[in-house]
């Protein structure tokens, strides 16, 4: 999926300028005073966690620099990476932390956001209601997707139900499925099931599989504008302590805002809750790629929450700017 955004200039803004030109008005924020004179074209590739913000980021962006236009392609972290170090593109989106490999080769990231990975099934799966008394410990999810000993919703939630689980995952290399094998403490190379590419192909699939589970980045289960899972796909709670009852602490999945507290308040697990990063080849010397990066830090950071993204804490945006 690629969107490319051009110039737009709207009568009634450029009279608003002229207007304001009159009258002496010549405050500025510092965002706008930075960017106002930018022009050029920037692409940016990569993680399907980040792609819906970082198109928002653009579009907004783009309204106080009509002259810069941006090209986004979301392809999974590792089309990213490849498309970063081999310059194919500026910038990459990431759902992980850079390996040291990929560092090496001289990948620089600043962390703009977070956001979580969840487990997903079907909204009609036959064993949610006790799913959701119960929650899914994280040695469970590891006998489902590892060791394969859970073959059966009924052994997930210890009961005779014989409906065989159809298991998916990510077939590219997406940084959700290196978050999911973190969580379950192994790496993402052991991880079993149906390979489906990119985080709308995991979510088409457990729409149609009544018996279906997999994991989504969380704006592929939650709708950003209704605040709750789009039709068809529900998240699957995490029984955290362990002691076999979603307690009121654990059930945070009521809505987008209620997930969203808990992973800013920390008290959704981390992994799979995980920073988001843009991320150049080298430190950047363009100065639209830098004015964005810092936009993004800056003014754009008000735009995550309506967006579904949690905003970063001022320490940390402080010191991903002093990278620059």
């Amino acid at each position: 999926m690629k969107i490319k955004y051009f110039q737009t200039i709207i009568a009634g803004s450029v009279l608003a300028s002229m207007l304001l030109s009159l009258i002496g008005c010549s405050k500025q924020t510092e965002s706008s005073s930075e960017s106002s004179d930018l022009k050029g074209e920037i692409a940016i590739s990569g993680a399907f966690a980040l792609y819906p913000l970082v198109v928002k980021w653009a579009e907004e962006f783009q309204k106080i620099n009509p002259d810069v236009i941006i090209d986004i392609t979301a392809g999974g972290t590792g089309k990213g990476v490849t498309d970063v170090l081999s310059e194919t593109v500026e910038i990459g989106m990431a759902g992980r932390d850079l390996n040291e490999g990929e560092i090496k080769q001289g990948a620089w990231t600043v962390a703009v956001t977070k956001d979580a990975v969840l487990a997903s099934a079907n909204e009609k799966n036959p064993v949610l209601k006790q799913i959701f008394e119960k929650g899914i410990t994280a040695d469970v999810f590891n006998k489902i997707y590892v060791s394969q000993d859970i073959k059966t919703w009924g052994q997930v939630v210890g009961t005779s139900d014989a409906s065989a689980i159809e298991v998916y995952k990510r077939s590219d290399a997406g940084g959700v499925t290196e978050s999911w094998a973190k969580f379950l403490k192994t790496d993402q190379d052991d991880l079993k099931g149906i390979g489906i590419f990119g985080d709308p192909g995991v979510a088409d699939a457990i729409k149609k599989s009544v018996n279906g589970i997999g994991f989504n980045n969380t704006l592929y289960v939650y709708d950003a504008k209704t605040r709750l899972p789009y039709p068809g796909i529900t998240p699957l709670p995490i029984d955290i302590n362990g002691n076999g009852l979603l307690e009121p602490a654990e059930n945070v999945y009521q809505n987008l805002d209620s997930l969203m507290a808990a992973i800013k308040n920390d008290k959704f697990p981390s992994p799979p809750a995980r920073k988001l990063y843009l991320f150049t080849k080298n430190k950047p010397t363009n100065p639209v790629s830098i004015a964005f990066i810092k936009w993004c830090l800056t003014e754009g950071q008000k735009y995550c929450n309506e967006s579904g993204y949690i905003n970063l804490p001022q320490g940390v945006i402080d010191s991903e700017k002093a990278k620059f």
